[in-house]
């Protein structure tokens, strides 16, 4: 089956166009993170610098329709067409063959990535069942932050007639700082709703 293909919007964006998180990030957070941690500079603030967002779907090697109905999905919520991940190499035990599609990745920067961030932060995270605030802790090595969805439901992109079957999704956010209690800060003054210590 041919892979689907998306297209870009038609409308213009304006040259002079900011996204309201951008706008955000440069009046207030670099500011406040520069004197909250009392840096010399402000470019030693972390910068956004990417958005990853992956997606197993191991069900797509027996169901093709599936498969390309996760990757719209995940074309729809991203603003951008997902890159397909296949196995490097064949597993019985998993029934996998070397070259099948298991995946699905998309890379955010520039103003997908913070309009992206914006919709997350202010439409989706709202609408996860019992949700408490992120985990202040998964934070990795590099200060990278991982997220992980299980319902990508919660992005009102998705058309729930077409895509019935809720799919997990982890979302990475990358900055330039590998200082995590600086870039949590960071991620707070955008509007992202952490967990107080104590708290599960």
């Amino acid at each position: 089956m041919a892979e689907k293909t998306h297209e870009k919007p038609t409308t213009a964006v304006p040259k002079d166009y900011i996204p309201r998180l951008k706008a955000l990030y440069k009046a207030v957070a670099v500011e406040e993170i520069k004197k909250r941690f009392n840096l010399s500079n402000p470019w030693q603030a972390p910068r956004l610098q990417k958005i990853v967002i992956n997606m197993g779907v191991g069900q797509g090697k027996e169901d093709v329709k599936y498969f390309d109905q996760i990757k719209e999905d995940l074309a729809q919520l991203a603003g951008q067409a997902p890159a397909v991940r296949r196995a490097k190499k064949s597993i019985a035990g998993f029934k996998i063959r070397q070259g099948q599609p298991i995946g699905l990745t998309v890379t955010l920067r520039g103003s997908r990535m913070w309009e992206f961030l914006d919709r997350m932060t202010t439409i989706a995270l709202a609408r996860i069942r019992d949700f408490r605030g992120l985990d202040p802790r998964a934070f990795d090595k590099q200060a990278n932050y991982n997220l992980g969805i299980r319902e990508h439901h919660i992005f009102p992109e998705v058309n729930l007639e077409r895509s019935p079957r809720a799919h997990g999704m982890n979302i990475t956010i990358v900055t330039s700082s590998k200082d995590w209690a600086q870039v949590q800060a960071t991620l707070e003054l955008l509007g992202l709703p952490f967990r107080k210590a104590g708290k599960k």
